[in-house]
């Protein structure tokens, strides 16, 4: 018999660790190959950890709700050592985890402090180990690391908030910074400020108070952990942005009657459905080429002009959170690629098996809040983009129509467009412009289109 060491596989480019949520294999379970030995959760995505392998679990390395790194081993499997030669030959094919260099802080990181983040005794907080030996190297106790504000998952305090935070307080600055700090990608995340009270410090920790109903009748019901991660999101983006809402109204007329006339034969021949969400998608996508100011972020006082446009459509799951997939390099496929992606992303989305990539790095994100019979809707910018575009219901509408011998009225297929958008960097004229853009697009629509 032999030992196989199972590691947290790599989930993508810009992940670099997981939270643990549950082991669905315990010690002393018999696993198959593919067979699935825990489930893990990075900020935006469940995803599960199949076994390469089959044997029997004898060992697990971390616990539940445990944040562990890229490339760690999380559990022993005892296998028939053929097995785990053919096994091996994979794992040697896989890419090793790049584990970023701090200046200052090279000594603080070894072998055990990767292989677990543990949790202190006198903190309600988690803190991975690297974050709890940059803290001793600078003097900063437990009860300080729990008044600093963390990006992490869940509230979790990151490496770089604890570098911003040091690098702020050792510079005068006050400690709660209420800008936007640079990330890992560059890209801006907002850290919301907690006043301090009149001596200056900061105040303490509410003490926490068991859940009550003054009623006895209402149901207390905890957010899961998809919940509070949009909830901070969307808190963070209002705070963030100066939000301002520019509408449109669409005669998407000649864009439904081509749907209904091709969507029978595009289903024959591709098997797959065209909805209108990736006409939508393309319509935005050469809307951003013309207008490309509207696909940039902003880092302090800098505009990021993306190159790539990727475009985020938000998907609402059985659970009733949101999720948002990203298509990537929107603009460089055809109609039919658009659709298969756009189908892909959202099954996936539905099931729970979106990659962690898949929801990263987007540059615009749209919402159809017509999908739920809503006309209009004023979004909440996905940050750090800077702008979202919700479409509402295509209704049969009366509406008056321009002909050489005069103005007529017609029923017509009428939608209302609405662009949220930052209005740092994005002014009423082009967001006006960019809106009314994606409108003519969709009113133009070639009735004869080849697909």
């Amino acid at each position: 018999m032999a030992q196989y060491e199972l590691l947290l596989p790599k989930m993508g480019e810009s992940v670099a660790e997981a939270t643990i949520i549950k082991w669905v294999k315990q010690p002393g379970d018999m696993i198959e190959m593919d067979d699935t030995v825990l489930e893990i959760a990075t900020d935006k995505v469940d995803s599960e950890v199949p076994s390469p392998i089959a044997g029997k679990l004898i060992k697990q390395l971390f616990k539940e709700d445990e944040v562990v790194q890229v490339g760690t081993v999380i559990a022993i499997i005892e296998t028939d050592s053929s097995a785990t030669e053919d096994a091996a030959v994979v794992t040697q094919t896989t890419e090793e985890p790049v584990i970023e260099s701090i200046p200052g802080t090279e000594q603080l990181v070894s072998t055990d402090a990767v292989r677990s983040a543990v949790k202190d005794s006198s903190s309600d907080r988690f803190y991975s180990p690297l974050v709890k030996n940059i803290a001793t190297q600078e003097n900063i106790d437990i009860s300080e690391l729990d008044t600093i504000s963390g990006t992490g998952a869940e509230g979790r305090l990151t490496k770089d908030d604890l570098l911003n935070y040091i690098q702020n307080k050792k510079g005068g600055v006050s400690s709660m910074p209420s800008v936007s700090q640079t990330a890992k990608t560059g890209e801006p995340v907002a850290v919301v400020n907690v006043p301090a009270n009149n001596s200056g410090a900061q105040p303490a920790k509410p003490a926490s108070q068991p859940l009550t109903s003054v009623s006895g009748g209402d149901e207390i019901i905890e957010m899961d952990r998809m919940r509070k991660l949009i909830a901070e999101h969307m808190v963070m983006s209002k705070q963030t942005s100066p939000h301002v809402t520019s509408f449109v109204e669409a005669d998407v007329t000649n864009l439904v009657l081509w749907r209904e006339k091709v969507k029978n034969s595009f289903e024959k021949r591709e098997n797959e459905k065209i909805t209108f969400t990736p006409l939508f998608i393309e319509a935005v996508a050469k809307a951003i080429k013309d207008y490309p100011m509207i696909n940039v972020s902003v880092n302090g006082n800098q505009i990021i002009k993306k190159k790539d446009i990727n475009i985020g459509m938000a998907a609402a799951l059985p659970s009733g959170n949101l999720i948002v997939p990203v298509i990537k390099n929107a603009d460089q496929f055809n109609l039919v690629g658009l659709t298969k992606s756009v189908n892909d992303l959202a099954k996936r989305a539905r099931i729970s098996k979106l990659k962690p990539d898949e929801t990263q790095n987007g540059t615009f994100t749209l919402t159809n809040v017509g999908s739920f019979g809503n006309v209009m809707g004023t979004p909440i910018i996905n940050q750090p983009q800077v702008a979202i575009l919700a479409v509402g219901a295509i209704k049969k509408k009366p509406a008056v129509l321009e002909t050489e011998f005069g103005d007529v009225i017609a029923i017509r297929h009428m939608m209302f467009l609405s662009l949220s958008y930052d209005h740092r960097v994005v002014d009423g004229a082009l967001g006006g412009s960019f809106v009314r853009r994606v409108a003519d697009y969709l009113e133009n629509w070639d009735l004869n289109r080849e697909i």
